[in-house]
């Protein structure tokens, strides 16, 4: 069967691609972690994250996050600027592409929410399939392109669904890799990425 939500998405700087294709993509705590790891992300957020605690007792922080689609509002964050996180140019972020059945089938610790992390009206699930992945959340929702709406002033938290990996998630799972321009997809074959797993897509940016 075909799901609408399939795949999830983990931002990374480019500068970061070498390490995760020997490592994986890891926890910041993890033995396989670099210590000259860039982050692109809003670190107020990320700190946030290690003291807030999802019903099973874990930490937002005890897992990798993903999201479930792209051009999200954090992305429109960090290509402005905005927040005080350090603005990124487009061809700088990669979208590493993943797809959630491979990381099932691997047998991954994981769970998902059904909005913002951090927003107190978003739930959290684990120990479920791919199936019921599509009955919680919606494609429309994930995938729409504008936030702020009057008559739905919940968009935006339900975009920013997450997929969540207790377990650092082995560089042999990802499926693909899109970037910006043909720059960035010319630096990851350098870098040693086969040429069919880049996806030049500059309209996943702004």
């Amino acid at each position: 069967m075909e799901y609408p939500i399939k795949y999830i998405f983990r931002m990374t700087h480019i500068d970061n691609i070498g390490h995760i294709l020997k490592a994986g993509i890891v926890h910041a705590t993890s033995p396989l972690a670099s210590s000259d790891f860039k982050s692109i992300g809003d670190t107020s957020l990320i700190a946030s994250r290690n003291t807030t605690r999802l019903e099973n007792g874990k930490t937002i922080g005890d897992y990798i996050p993903f999201y479930f689609g792209y051009r999200t509002p954090m992305l429109y964050v960090i290509q402005h600027g905005y927040n005080n996180v350090p603005k990124q140019e487009a061809q700088d972020i990669i979208y590493i592409v993943l797809r959630i059945q491979s990381l099932i089938d691997a047998g991954l610790k994981w769970g998902f929410t059904d909005g913002h992390s951090r927003n107190n009206l978003t739930k959290f699930y684990e120990g479920i399939d791919l199936q019921h992945i599509n009955e919680v959340l919606k494609a429309s929702d994930i995938f729409e392109r504008q936030w702020s709406k009057n008559d739905d002033t919940d968009i935006k938290r339900r975009k920013e669904a997450e997929f969540l990996s207790e377990t650092d998630v082995p560089a042999a799972l990802i499926a693909g890799y899109v970037v910006y321009n043909e720059a960035a997809k010319n630096k990851l074959i350098t870098a040693g990425i086969p040429e069919g797993q880049i996806v030049i897509r500059p309209d996943y940016y702004f």
